[in-house]
């Protein structure tokens, strides 16, 4: 269920869950919700979305946290938790279950039950320290430029459309 993979600048950590029953498509409503978000809050997120999905989706992401420690304990990489965020979390389809169903005279009807591979990555996030660091001093564009009220000269302050609207009157 647990696969990792490390890469020198940004380390990622990846958890799989594979085979497991249900529509992918019902499994992405879950993911969406905790796309982006920091780890603390996405097992929040899932723990309280009643979804049939959400049980599965939450054991993935233990997972991949758990990875992290363990990769990061194993190899001397400096991993803080708390920067944990999720990256991508996808559900792709596996191979759907061909079944028959009876149906009246005699017939059959056919139908698919689904099976989808749930993928949850997880990486550090960069620290506020370094992330207000790179601006520097005069790094924003609108520095020293006053700004612009909405209504200039040549427009009515109304809301009016202009030359047309002062003709018409």
């Amino acid at each position: 269920m647990a696969k990792s993979k490390t890469s020198p600048s940004s380390p990622e950590f990846r958890a799989e869950a594979k085979f497991q029953r249900g529509s992918p498509q019902k499994a992405k409503l879950v993911l969406d919700l905790i796309k982006g978000q920091r780890v603390e809050a996405a097992i929040n997120i899932v723990a309280f979305t009643n979804k049939r999905w959400s049980p599965v989706v939450e054991k993935v992401l233990r997972s991949a946290v758990q990875n992290a420690v363990y990769l990061s304990d194993e190899k001397g990489l400096d991993i803080d938790v708390d920067n944990l965020y999720v990256k991508t979390a996808i559900a792709n389809e596996g191979p759907r279950m061909k079944r028959i169903r009876p149906a009246p005279m005699g017939r059959a009807f056919r139908y698919q039950r689904r099976i989808a591979h749930i993928i949850v990555t997880v990486a550090e996030k960069k620290s506020a320290v370094m992330v207000e660091g790179t601006g520097g001093v005069g790094g924003s564009k609108t520095a020293g430029k006053p700004a612009k009220s909405k209504a200039t000269a040549g427009q009515n302050p109304a809301g009016g459309k202009g030359k047309k609207a002062k003709a018409a009157a």
